[in-house]
């Protein structure tokens, strides 16, 4: 795990994705209008309120991408970075054991806020991150904290 150099971590849950076809999951799920629009204001309220990373790094499937191609054009970083073990079911408390910095990883449910619950000593379905939403981490000193958790309905105003 990580030691006590300060890291910032940022879980950006993906937006709302098309329909799974006949309940099967599959990676080339894309955003639907509403999911890229919905996405690109919570992103930009994020970026409004000064939320900036070092690294941004997604999940391969199209879904998490197209969501941190949005964070990418709305300044959350300068580049988009893809790591597989980012995708549903896959080691994302391995990714998080390299981090070093402020890194922004996009990704799926449940595995997000498992991995946050994990970090916080907090037990599994603790925490609950909707559909283009922020958790916040930081770990300082040894110890992970909660900055924040930015629900999209809190971020947007009801059109949105």
């Amino acid at each position: 795990m990580v030691d006590s150099i300060s890291v910032e971590l940022v879980l950006v849950r993906h937006g709302i994705a098309v329909e799974r076809l006949h309940g099967a999951d599959h990676p080339d799920r894309a955003l639907t209008e509403r999911g890229r629009t919905r996405t690109r204001a919570v992103l930009q309220a994020v970026v409004g309120r000064g939320l900036r990373v070092d690294q941004l790094i997604s999940s391969p499937y199209r879904r998490a991408l197209e969501t941190a191609q949005i964070a990418r054009e709305v300044g959350i970083a300068s580049h988009v970075g893809i790591d597989a073990r980012l995708r549903p079911g896959g080691s994302l408390d391995d990714v998080i054991a390299q981090l070093v910095g402020r890194v922004a990883l996009v990704g799926h449910e449940p595995d997000l806020t498992a991995a946050a619950c994990r970090l916080l000593g907090l037990a599994p379905g603790q925490l609950v991150l909707k559909k283009a939403g922020v958790l916040h981490l930081q770990h300082s000193d040894g110890l992970w904290s909660l900055r924040g958790l930015l629900q999209p309905r809190l971020l947007l105003d009801r059109s949105a």
